[in-house]
């Protein structure tokens, strides 16, 4: 199963993202589940870190995707990470035996 988990802070901002696991649908390299939630979660970082320019860490390696925002940027990744997080709320729906998006209060 893939587990997204967005962290929250007090502030009900979205700090950031990890995202791990496989959706066991069909084999490595060939999982449209785990492929269409890698492309998501690339975009987000890559908007985040290259495109906004924010202070953020980024870390992917074999189907394990961390991404933390800084303090300071957090108000101007908000649309992207609330984007994100919706778009696999919506895909969890179809797929509940393979995607699980968690929510952590921070």
């Amino acid at each position: 199963m893939i587990r997204a988990q967005f962290f929250i802070d007090r502030s009900k901002k979205i700090t950031g993202f990890h995202i791990k696991g496989h959706s066991m649908m069909a084999e490595s390299g060939e999982d449209v589940l785990c492929a269409f939630v890698s492309s998501a979660a690339y975009m987000a970082a890559n908007t985040i870190t290259d495109v906004i320019r924010a202070g953020a860490t980024a870390k992917a390696d074999d189907g394990d995707m961390e991404v933390a925002v800084a303090e300071r940027d957090l108000e101007a990744c908000q649309t992207v990470l609330a984007g994100l997080k919706l778009h696999l709320e919506e895909t969890e729906k179809q797929y509940p035996d393979n995607l699980k998006v968690i929510i952590t209060e921070v």
